[in-house]
Order: structure tokens, then C-alpha cells, then sequence
């Protein structure tokens, strides 16, 4: 048996719970701290596959990577030696074409791996590519490998067809030490993305405009030793704000800033729930029974896609009939399935899905389709009558950091079980 979540849900969560460093910002910051010789410190980072395989590959091209604990990493690029990246290990993670930027701007030569992660629908990766091109780089694909190289890099007036973290932040990374002005127009705003730009300002970089559509950056000849702390993470935040939610709990979320968690507060409040918010903590109470509402995924400010499978699932336990429009992934609503098994009433009509909120759901054996699925899909064992087991739980470490244990925290009946044994005296205990 691989290892699963064993859940016996019911009981609401109460408490308070620790939000980490935001993952998609420590895989930017990450990639970009190899840019300088000099060594780098790096705070509030999340302990998660993720980050772990990231370190690993930067480990493996010659980067120096020393633990000083959980969540703190120095980062020494002086070292690198090769600008080849192609282990079966980073085809498991999207964001290893972030050393593909880093690599660029500062060696000017890069190959890494065609990325993987979750197959929530695809994620082209013309925009980096033509970003890329716009710098003077010469970029193929072969042999599954994304090659890329310029004899020099200069800036350019580069507009993104679509708005796209990823090429934001990649093509960002490739213009701090290119020669000249970059100016990304149509940019992504997301947190993460002003994120990176601080830490590379930190470092030395010209970057100006990170949080709005249009960045600017003036190039500079190399970058320095800095000390860095990453933003919390709005999505393992939103998680267990909808936790409250779906379980009918009162969740304290410290450690966050409210001003990033603003879309999903303000559905929330709209599905019925009580927010207090403070300097860096954001408190959900969910005493009644929850409205209907629409809600449909946009790029930050608006809702997350990333939140999209949790306020489903809410959706699914409340009044009269909801509609979740998914506008960034087309295959995001895989879960579905597996919340029908527990009793839920979701019809999936291309890039909508139309929900009928029902009375409870049941426990069942389920699978994680993929990270933030199986977050949802766990809350959805949490408020559900009787034993959920769900199954596919690496998707879900991918993310979240002590997820179980944080849930425990705030009263979940929840263990990660390896044996038939182990799920049958958990099964026991929790009566």
C-alpha cells in the first residue's frame, strides 16, 4: 500500500495555524539566488518536495547549498559548472525552467529539462521563449531539452500575449544583467512575481514596476550577496481559510499578509462566513450554513486558480446552485469525479463548473488528482460523515508542509497511514 491520508471527518476545525513561505515564490528566489558568486541567505522558505528537488538540482550543476535549518538555505553560485540540467528528478516540477532565466542572464547559456508538475491542462512555454529571443537569445527544443544561448543580451520592449507568471519571472531574471532597458509590458502582478523582484533588487538589480502590468528593468553589470525572507503563502493560507469554511470552524491564519488574500476573503464573506482581519493574521468563522455564490479564476488581483478546487468544494455543501468558471487551466476540474463519490452534485460543461450544493457529503476512497485537488478533496474528508482515505498524497506534499499535522492542530481526526494495519488502528481510535 502507498501512502494515504486516512480521515474520519466531522468535527469542525478551531485554532490557530502557522502559514510557511509562499512555494512559488521560494522556486523564483530560489533559481535567481545562483545569479550572483557571492553567498546568499534565504529565510521563510517552505519545506516541501518542491523546494527540496529545486536545491537538489541546484546541488547537481555545482551550487553550494547548505541547510542552516528547516527553513533557512545559504546558496553559493560561484561554483557552477554545468549549465545542463536533465535529471528525471526536475522533469517532476514545473518550475525548473526558472534556472533556465537564471542560467541565461547570468552565464548566457542554459538547457534544462521540459518541465512537468501537475497536469492540470497545458502550459505552453511560448511566452518565455519568445522573451527570450527579444533579449537576443537563440532558443531550440531538442532531445527534450529546452536550449538556450546568446553571445550578449540586451534589453527590449517585450509585451506578453497572455499574462503568465512563469515568463514574467523568467524573462524578468534574464533581463537584470542584460545590457540596457527590458520593459515586460502586459505582466503578471502576483504576489510571488513582486516577490522575486525584491529579492533581486536586494541583490543589486534595477527593477522597477514589479506589481503592476508594466516592469521595467535597467541592467546591471552583476549582482551581490543578500539576506532575504520569502512572502507566506496565500494559497496554503486560502486553504485553510476554506477548512473553516467547509467544516464549519473558526481558523485563525497568522503569519499572512490579508492584503494578498483579498479575492478569497471577499467570497467568503459573500458565501456567509465572518472575517476579522488584523496586521498579519486573517480570522474565517463559518457559524451557518453557506450561500451560493459565482466565482470565476482570473489573474491576481482576482480569484486564484490555485483556490479554485477549495471554494468548490465549499460551494458543494452550500444553498442553491453555484458556478465555478475556470479561465486559466483548461483541466482543472478533475476532481470532480472523486467528489462524487463523497456525494457531491458537480456537472462539468468545458470550462464550468455548475454546482448543487448538498446536505453533508460521505466518506470514500479517493484520489488526488493534484495538488491543490487534493487539498481540496481533503477538506472534503474532513466535513464528510464516516472514513475517507485518499490515495496519490505526494501531489499534495508538493505544496503544503506539514499538512496533516497542521489539520491536527486545529482537531482534524487525520494520519498519514502506509499499512492496511496502520488505516485499521486508525480506524479504531478514531471510532
Amino acid at each position: 500500500m502507498m501512502e494515504q491520508y486516512a480521515i474520519k471527518g466531522g468535527n469542525p476545525l478551531v485554532g490557530e495555524v502557522e502559514i510557511g513561505g509562499a512555494k512559488n515564490a521560494a522556486l523564483a528566489i530560489l533559481a535567481a539566488s545562483v545569479m550572483t558568486d557571492e553567498t546568499v541567505m534565504i529565510e521563510n522558505m517552505p519545506d516541501v518536495r518542491d523546494t527540496n528537488v529545486l536545491l537538489q538540482a541546484i546541488s547537481s550543476i555545482g551550487g553550494i547549498v547548505e541547510r542552516i535549518d528547516r527553513h533557512t538555505v545559504k546558496i553559493n553560485g560561484s561554483q557552477i559548472h554545468d549549465l545542463v540540467i536533465d535529471g528525471d528528478y526536475i522533469k517532476k516540477i514545473r518550475a525548473s525552467y526558472y534556472l533556465l532565466g537564471a542560467l541565461l542572464g547570468k552565464y548566457k547559456k542554459a538547457e534544462v529539462a521540459l518541465p512537468g508538475g501537475c497536469n492540470i491542462g497545458s502550459r505552453p512555454i511560448d511566452q518565455h521563449l519568445k522573451g527570450f529571443r527579444a533579449l537576443g537569445a537563440e532558443v531550440n527544443i531538442a532531445h527534450g531539452l529546452i536550449i538556450a544561448q546568446a553571445d550578449t543580451l540586451r534589453g527590449n520592449h517585450i509585451y506578453m500575449d497572455v499574462v503568465t507568471v512563469g515568463a514574467t519571472i523568467n524573462v524578468m531574471m534574464a533581463a537584470v544583467m542584460a545590457e540596457g532597458m527590458t520593459i515586460i509590458e502586459n505582466a503578471a502582478k502576483e504576489p510571488h512575481v513582486v516577490d522575486l523582484a525584491n529579492f533581486l533588487n536586494s541583490m543589486g538589480a534595477n527593477i522597477k514596476g514589479a506589481g503592476t502590468d508594466v516592469i521595467r528593468i535597467r541592467g546591471v553589470a552583476k549582482l551581490h550577496r543578500t539576506e532575504y525572507a520569502i512572502i507566506p503563502d496565500q494559497i496554503e493560507a486560502g486553504t485553510f481559510m476554506f477548512a473553516a469554511a467547509v467544516t464549519k470552524g473558526d481558523i485563525t491564519v497568522k503569519n499572512v499578509i490579508p492584503k494578498h488574500l483579498e479575492s478569497i476573503s471577499a467570497k467568503l464573506l459573500e458565501i456567509g462566513c465572518e472575517i476579522e482581519e488584523s496586521d498579519d493574521a486573517v480570522r474565517v468563522v463559518a457559524s451557518r450554513k453557506l450561500r451560493h455564490t459565482h466565482v470565476k479564476t482570473l489573474p491576481y488581483p482576482g480569484f486564484p486558480t490555485d483556490m479554485q478546487p477549495q471554494i468548490a468544494v465549499a460551494l458543494g455543501l452550500s444553498n442553491g446552485t453555484s458556478i465555478v468558471t475556470e479561465s486559466i487551466f483548461e483541466n482543472r476540474f478533475k476532481y470532480v469525479d472523486e467528489l462524487a463519490r463523497m456525494g457531491g452534485s458537480v456537472k462539468v460543461e468545458g470550462n464550468t463548473a455548475i454546482i448543487n450544493g448538498v446536505e453533508r457529503y460521505t466518506g470514500a476512497s479517493i484520489t488526488a488528482p493534484d495538488l491543490r485537488a487534493g487539498a481540496a478533496l481533503v477538506l472534503a474528508g474532513l466535513a464528510a460523515e464516516g472514513f475517507t482515505t485518499i490515495d496519490e498524497i505526494r501531489y499534495i506534499e508538493r505544496g503544503y508542509e506539514d499538512f496533516p499535522q497542521k489539520l491536527k492542530s486545529l482537531g482534524a481526526q487525520i494520519e498519514l497511514v502506509d499499512t492496511d494495519k496502520a488505516l485499521q488502528k486508525f480506524k479504531l481510535c478514531a471510532g
